[in-house]
């Protein structure tokens, strides 16, 4: 297979993640939600700061986090043609390695995007970074190659000249990829140890930049992949089809989300769906007031947030969609919300956080400029708060 980089290998066990690493976008189960009750809650550019990194180059990427390491992805130099993997202690922020690569796909796109937009994914014993020029490399966590594929070298007629931003999720030792694009579109599972394709499955081409989710109920795992006019659940290990549902004017940005064995499906409407093992899911409400712009919605403790184009926070009751309260808060915002310890951290483009504390009425702890513009979504890392800006990653310090 053109593209593949093979004679370098792992072991054969991969090792699962610590709990309360965050090994993907929007964390484990990519919910958007941490255990973590000891999130900071109030900093500012210069205060409460435990270190600050500097960063090679843009990206909308979140950092994600693995056994004390953190791991970010980065493009730099003429036309972001220079594409970074970095790793860096969580303890100090120090760099502890950095690979570069050159791009080998298009690197045009809109201006508020780059190359670096794909979340990496990984398992603690590798990490796995998909730059939208669809390269696609495997590091250990010590930064050796382990593979490399370049996709258009795979698949010549990908191509969005708008900037691609869907993120890879791991299942066991299947990476599961969506490139939904103008040029050949498809859903992979790529074998984790080789690179080499375990299944393909032909998409309809169209330009999509939401995140597949891994979904697990009763014991099954299905991956879901969400476009305009079809919600579908997928088996991760083979890509057969285990069910769909239609629907009209699905997004293309903000992602579906799980929770309480239901999905959050945004779209012109928000929609709570209830599937079944093997039967298309039932529709439990819908809501137009819950229409999400870019943020992706989140399902908590038996409550909806989502987050507006005018920057108006929802909550809204999970059984019934009605909507209980609205807080307006500083934006507008492209990184999707964080929920740790009943708190929501909301990050608008202008780097500001707001801190709300969820309930029956909202409660605004704390607003904290950081100075710098972040359209990448927070992480939680044990007591910490990751943002990531063009110039920097910043590790917030645990305080009150």
């Amino acid at each position: 297979m053109r593209g593949l980089l093979s004679g370098l290998t792992l072991g054969l066990v991969s090792m699962a993640v610590w709990a309360g690493d965050w090994p993907q976008f929007r964390g484990p189960g990519g919910s958007g939600v941490s255990s973590d009750s000891h999130l900071p809650i109030r900093w500012s550019s210069t205060e409460n700061i435990a270190w600050k990194a500097n960063l090679p180059g843009r990206g909308l990427s979140s950092p994600v986090v693995a056994k004390g390491r953190v791991f970010l992805t980065a493009c730099s130099a003429f036309q972001q043609t220079r594409l970074h993997v970095l790793c860096f202690d969580l303890k100090d922020g120090k760099l502890l390695w950095e690979r570069q690569f050159w791009a080998t796909g298009n690197t045009m796109c809109h201006p508020k995007t780059n190359m670096a937009a794909p979340t990496p994914v990984t398992d603690g014993q590798r990490v796995f970074a998909l730059f939208a020029t669809c390269d696609l490399v495997c590091l250990d966590v010590d930064g050796n190659l382990v593979w490399y594929r370049s996709l258009t070298s795979d698949y010549p007629t990908v191509t969005n000249q708008v900037g691609m931003a869907a993120s890879p999720v791991l299942h066991q030792d299947t990476l599961v990829l969506l490139l939904e694009n103008a040029g050949e579109s498809f859903a992979a599972g790529i074998d984790a140890h080789t690179g080499q394709n375990r299944w393909k499955i032909e998409r309809k081409r169209r330009i999509n930049w939401n995140t597949p989710l891994l979904f697990t109920k009763n014991g099954q795992t299905s991956v879901i992949f969400q476009t305009p006019d079809e919600l579908a659940a997928f088996d991760p290990r083979t890509g057969e089809k285990r069910w769909s549902y239609a629907a009209s004017e699905l997004a293309t940005i903000p992602s579906p989300a799980a929770g309480d064995g239901m999905l959050l499906v945004p779209g012109k409407e928000l929609l709570l769906l209830r599937p079944g093992d093997s039967a298309a899911p039932e529709l439990v409400w819908q809501s137009a007031r819950l229409r999400p712009a870019t943020a992706s919605p989140t399902i908590y403790k038996n409550r909806v947030y989502v987050l507006t184009g005018a920057g108006v926070l929802n909550c809204a009751d999970a059984q019934s969609g009605k909507v209980l309260w609205q807080e307006r808060l500083k934006g507008p915002f492209s990184a999707s919300p964080l929920i740790a310890g009943d708190r929501l951290y909301a990050v608008s483009e202008d780097g500001v956080t707001s801190v709300v504390q969820l309930g029956d009425e909202p409660k605004v702890l704390s607003v904290n400029p950081i100075g710098e513009t972040i359209l990448a979504s927070p992480v939680p890392a044990d007591g910490k708060l990751l943002l990531r800006s063009d110039e920097h990653l910043f590790c917030i310090g645990a305080g009150k």
